[in-house]
């Protein structure tokens, strides 16, 4: 069980892919939203978030994912979220997030998007 949040940024075709390991929580969502800022204002705006070693959810984490999307859309850009587990999925269904964020089954699926 990681301790914290892990944050691995990587490049692939124009798109940024954020490998999360950990949990995104009360502790590590300023970490998490320090990235995001960082990545918007060095221009990137499509960014994927790699959820397959996400442990844990909490709102505060569910708010900065909110925020971000809001920010890249009104910027001609866009937050993907995939490979979510059934805890996380859960947890993002409960607060009804399933129809504002943009999910994928997976990295493949998530890098055929291009709008």
């Amino acid at each position: 069980m990681a301790i914290g949040l892990n944050i691995v940024v990587e490049e692939d075709g124009g798109k940024c892919i954020l490998r999360l390991d950990g949990r995104i929580d009360a502790l590590t969502s300023a970490t998490l939203e320090r990235e995001l800022s960082h990545l918007f204002e060095t221009g990137h705006r499509k960014l994927l978030l790699d959820f397959v070693k996400v442990e844990y959810l909490s709102s505060a984490g569910m708010r900065v994912f909110l925020s971000a999307s809001k920010k890249m859309k009104a910027n001609q850009g866009f937050v993907l979220f995939y490979n979510l587990n059934d805890d996380v999925m859960d947890i993002i269904k409960i607060a009804g997030f399933e129809r504002v964020l943009r999910i994928y089954p997976n990295e493949k699926e998530a890098l055929k998007v291009e709008e």
